[in-house]
Order: C-alpha cells, then sequence, then structure tokens
C-alpha cells in the first residue's frame, strides 16, 4: 500500500470514528432525556450535528464503493449486501431477544418482531439493513448505466421532498440513498479535495471555522427545538435548507478527519472509525443496562453528564468485548461473517478467511 493510500484510508477512518460518536451520542443522549425528562448540554451538541450526523455515514460508506461496483453479481452481493444482512440478521435476533424475552418476558412479543424484522429494520440496526438496500440500488444503476447525474438529482429530489410511508426502508432509502451513492460517484472529487486539504491546513481550518458558525446560527434560528426528546433545526422548514446543511456537514467532517488524521494523538479516533461497526451492532445494551443503573441510584445526576457517561460506557463496551472476543477465541462469529453465511464459490466461503464486521474499504 502506498503512502497515499494510507493516508486516504487513515482519514476515513477517523470520519468514520467522528460518525460512530455523533450516532451513539444521538441514542445516548435522547435515552437520558427522555428517562429523566430533562434537557443537557450534550442535546446541544447534538443539535449542531443533526443535520449532517447521519448523511456523513453513508456518504464515507460509499466512498470505494467504485472498486467493487463492477465485479460479477455473486462476488458483488457476498460483499456488499450478504455481508451487511448477516450482521443484520444475527443482531437483531440479539437486541430483540435480549429486550423483549429476557427484560420484558415476552416470548410472543419476541417472535412477533423476529418476522417483523425481516421487512421492517428492527431499531438502531436500520443503517446496517439499509446499506444492503443501497449497495444493490447502487449495483443495479451501475448495470443500467444510469447517468451518476441523474441518479444523484432524482435522489436528491427524494431526500427534499417529505417522503412518508408506512414502509421505514422506504423512507430511509428516500432520505439517505442520495448521500451513499453521492459518495460513490464524488469519490474522486472528495479525495482530491482531501489532498488539497492536507497540503494546506491553513485554509482549510478557516474554512471549517466558517462552516461551524453559519451551521450553529442556522440550527438555532428562530424555530430552533431542543427538547429531552428531539431536535429540530431553526431553519427545518424551509425546503432543502436541511439537505444543504447536510452536505456541507459531511463535507466539513471529511476536512476535519483530514487534519485530524495528521495528529498521531488522534489514532484512537482512527482505530475506532475502522471498528466502528463492531461498536454499532453491540452499544445498545451496555449503553441501556448503564443508564439504567446510573439514575436509578444517582436519580438527580445533570442530564448532560450523564448523557456524556452513557457514551463513554457505550463506545467502550463494545471494544473491550471486541478485544475478549480476540484473546479467548469464542464468539468471533458475532464480528466475523464465518465461511457458511457468504454465497457458494464467493471468496471466503467455506473454508475462506471469515471477513471483520467493518465497512468495506472497497
Amino acid at each position: 500500500m502506498t503512502e497515499t493510500s494510507e493516508q486516504r484510508h487513515a482519514w476515513v477512518d477517523v470520519a468514520k470514528g467522528i460518525s460512530i460518536i455523533l450516532v451513539v451520542m444521538m441514542h445516548s443522549t435522547y435515552g437520558v432525556g427522555e428517562a429523566t425528562e430533562r434537557v443537557g448540554f450534550m442535546h446541544y451538541v447534538l443539535g449542531f450535528a443533526t443535520p449532517f450526523r447521519m448523511p456523513e455515514f453513508f456518504l464515507v460508506s460509499g466512498l470505494f464503493l467504485s472498486a467493487v461496483i463492477a465485479r460479477p453479481w455473486r462476488n458483488y452481493a457476498d460483499r456488499r449486501v450478504v455481508h451487511y444482512l448477516y450482521f443484520y440478521a444475527l443482531w437483531a435476533i440479539i437486541l430483540i431477544a435480549f429486550k423483549h424475552l429476557v427484560v420484558e418476558r415476552d416470548p410472543v412479543g419476541t417472535l412477533s418482531l423476529m418476522v417483523s424484522a425481516i421487512y421492517e429494520p428492527y431499531s438502531i440496526l436500520w443503517f446496517i439493513y439499509a446499506l444492503a438496500i443501497f449497495s444493490l440500488l447502487a449495483k443495479v444503476f451501475h448495470g443500467l448505466r444510469i447517468p451518476h447525474v441523474a441518479v444523484v438529482v432524482i435522489a436528491a429530489a427524494a431526500s427534499i421532498a417529505p417522503v412518508a410511508t408506512s414502509i421505514s426502508i422506504v423512507n430511509y432509502t428516500a432520505e439517505y440513498f442520495v448521500y451513499f451513492y453521492a459518495g460513490y460517484a464524488l469519490a474522486p472529487v472528495i479525495f482530491k479535495l482531501a489532498a488539497w486539504i492536507d497540503t494546506h491546513p491553513g485554509p482549510a481550518l478557516a474554512g471549517l471555522a466558517v462552516w461551524a458558525l453559519v451551521n450553529a446560527i442556522l440550527v438555532f434560528s428562530p424555530g430552533h427545538a431542543v427538547t429531552y426528546g428531539v431536535v429540530t433545526s431553526g431553519v427545518a422548514g424551509v425546503p432543502g435548507a436541511n439537505f444543504a446543511m447536510a452536505l456541507a456537514g459531511a463535507t466539513a467532517v471529511c476536512a476535519a478527519s483530514v487534519l485530524l488524521a495528521r495528529l498521531a494523538a488522534m489514532e484512537w479516533l482512527r482505530w475506532i472509525g475502522a471498528h466502528s461497526i463492531v461498536i454499532y451492532l453491540s452499544f445498545v445494551i451496555p449503553m441501556g443496562s448503564f443508564r439504567t443503573v446510573l439514575l436509578r441510584f444517582v436519580p438527580e445526576i445533570d442530564a448532560g453528564i450523564a448523557s456524556l457517561a452513557s457514551l463513554v460506557v457505550a463506545i467502550v463496551c463494545p471494544l473491550i468485548l471486541y478485544w475478549l472476543i480476540g484473546k479467548i477465541g469464542f464468539g468471533k462469529f458475532l464480528f466475523e461473517r464465518p465461511s457458511w453465511a457468504h454465497l457458494p464459490g464467493a471468496p471466503g466461503s467455506r473454508w475462506g478467511t471469515p471477513r471483520p464486521a467493518t465497512v468495506p474499504a472497497e
């Protein structure tokens, strides 16, 4: 791997690290807010990031799609569809069983949810489900030779339009597919921008400062709402405003990631990004358990501090679990796809090497 390639992967992993922290932050902050009916400082941090939190995650997930999209359908589907569906199915069973069978002791409800999870993405795992759907759509469009600009324009219109159906995956696709596809279609431009930022840190920092100020002004402009269960941007009602802020924010996170990747002190963030799916899959149980215990013994704790503590626990516990599994060698199937979970004839099937549970770099 060349130095340029290593550097490119480094900033992408940093961007993934920032993204997963923001995603977990949302769940930890809203969880504490709903449990206490109080607003803390983390709600305002979350509010600042709300326009670009999920768009950035999807954009980064599409960056390396061009390296595999031309592969035969079997190999592509195994790498970009089955890969995600395996982890979705496995962790949907684990999370549903834990919450509804172990905690709530509702076997009928547990079985019902496991069935409905086939077509209705379960809870926070919708992101993994969506990645499989988005990858499938991108391959279809590639096979039909539809120009990138046409797909982006149509997907952008769907994102801006108020699409609301009874099928959640349709709503998620309408809102977020454009960012995934933009990551794929605009990858050359994004990597050129990253290379420029790496050699021009001064102007990049100035640009980030201006963006941060404008984003804060728009988010907290008149009409915004910061409550314990939701944060609404002040320009949320302006058609296309959230879409523009999402693109600007996603670009800003990429720019900041390039600069942070230059710092040895940010190696931990890069490592977290490289293992972001490990966190995404398993943060809910430690986060919820810790929040319950914390609020039971310290009910008057500041909501912001409780949210921050829940965030740290939700990030650290999955990594400890991943480390323990690596040490004892048991439970690898939780984060590594076994050979039987590959399509017949695809790389890794039968006696192949299991693939780690990461967002593919290719």
